[in-house]
């Protein structure tokens, strides 16, 4: 099964080029899904067709679903919400507020990629396509997995000892129910199934494709995007150019557009050497239903095959020397200056600009020390040697 993620800035046309390689995809033969975890579904509106929480059939072989993440937030949030709603009865707080007050804000979001994880297992599907949120968010989707398993691991198994030993003297000097079973129960449930999403979208058959326009600052979006998506191991198989002014017969003032937009497509063609660029010619009329969204992906991908396996060992990957090994984590655009490295424990801290990754060392370089590292080529190499102890840090 192929999983392709479209992300991008808002408003470059990332649903289109979504639906359209979904419908590529359905015509070649593909039992195809395309879902949306966009919080502005859109994908109806491409398809100029109905579309239900369920997977509906637009076209032989191909159904979309724009995920209900209200219904899925309550499947999956039910139990620790009545728990927090409980908290704040007992606080006095309006029962209005309170309902708000559970709800974490882009919590929806997340969970709805627990609807990919059901149709990743039920076999149904040769593809699903999935309409990422714009790139912030995506980016902070994808983050939450592994954080969350940081809290699950260390914080959560002391604090269900705690409250399991200390329950009834907690409850009364606090005046405020404490957390049962079931709640502990219900957060680990939903960081096993976030932890299956990710495993699922860091897998050899998954990718994401950045979708841009060329303009300077949607670039420079994407570029930092490539960045932080290598930065959680998060493959990126591709970019989009879309909405290019065709060149031929064009008047004065949209020859000024091509060429500037000549600029930034060279640019683009250099920050992400070594991937596809297709390019979306900007078309008369918009692209909407399934025979026109099958057209634009032909004429973007040509002979390509739009649903190739990534290429490469993926971002991340540990080779072996005669004194220890080196750990390779691709970080494009970054320079040495811009990464923050730490050791604590059998954890990498790895922090560029805004963003940190906690990476849990594999078992045979927990027990190694860091002997050196560098930023080379766009790739961060971490030098491990054998010794008793692995416990420093790097600035």
């Amino acid at each position: 099964m192929r999983i392709l993620l479209f992300t991008g800035k808002g408003g470059v046309g990332k649903s289109t080029v979504a639906a359209g390689t979904a419908a590529l995809a359905a015509a070649r033969g593909h039992r195809t899904l395309v879902l949306s975890t966009d919080a502005a579904h859109s994908l109806a509106d491409a398809f100029g067709h109905a579309v239900g929480s369920d997977p509906t059939p637009v076209a032989d072989n191909l159904f979309v679903q724009q995920v209900d993440a209200q219904l899925r937030f309550e499947q999956s949030w039910a139990e620790i919400q009545h728990y927090l709603l409980s908290v704040l009865d007992v606080a006095g707080v309006d029962p209005v507020a309170a309902e708000e007050l559970t709800v974490i804000p882009g919590a929806e979001e997340v969970l709805a990629l627990l609807e990919l994880r059901l149709h990743a297992l039920s076999d149904e599907w040769d593809v699903i396509i999935v309409d990422c949120a714009p790139t912030a968010e995506t980016l902070r989707l994808l983050a939450l997995p592994e954080a969350l398993g940081w809290y699950m691991q260390r914080v959560l198994p002391v604090e269900r000892r705690v409250v399991k030993a200390l329950k009834p003297v907690l409850q009364k000097a606090a005046g405020v129910p404490m957390p049962g079973d079931g709640v502990f129960d219900a957060v680990e449930r939903l960081h096993a199934e976030l932890d299956e999403v990710r495993s699922l979208l860091s897998g050899p058959n998954a990718s994401v494709r950045l979708v841009m326009t060329p303009e300077n600052v949607v670039l420079a979006e994407a570029r930092r995007s490539y960045t932080t998506l290598s930065l959680y191991g998060y493959r990126v198989d591709g970019v989009v150019a879309n909405r290019v002014f065709p060149a031929d017969g064009a008047d004065d003032w949209r020859a000024g557009w091509v060429m500037a937009q000549d600029d930034v497509l060279a640019q683009v063609a250099q920050s992400f050497a070594g991937l596809p660029v297709w390019r979306s010619v900007y078309r008369p009329g918009e692209p909407v239903g399934v025979e026109a969204l099958a057209a634009l992906a032909t004429d973007v991908y040509g002979e390509d095959d739009p649903l190739a396996p990534p290429r490469g060992e993926g971002p991340f990957r540990v080779t072996r020397t005669t004194s220890g090994a080196v750990l390779h984590l691709s970080l494009p655009f970054v320079s040495r200056a811009e990464v923050d490295l730490a050791r604590n424990g059998d954890e990498l801290v790895v922090t560029v600009g805004s963003y940190r990754r906690l990476l849990t060392l594999p078992a045979g370089l927990a027990r190694h020390r860091v002997a050196g590292a560098r930023v080379d080529e766009g790739e961060l190499r971490v030098r491990f040697q054998e010794h008793e102890r692995a416990e420093e840090a790097l600035t």
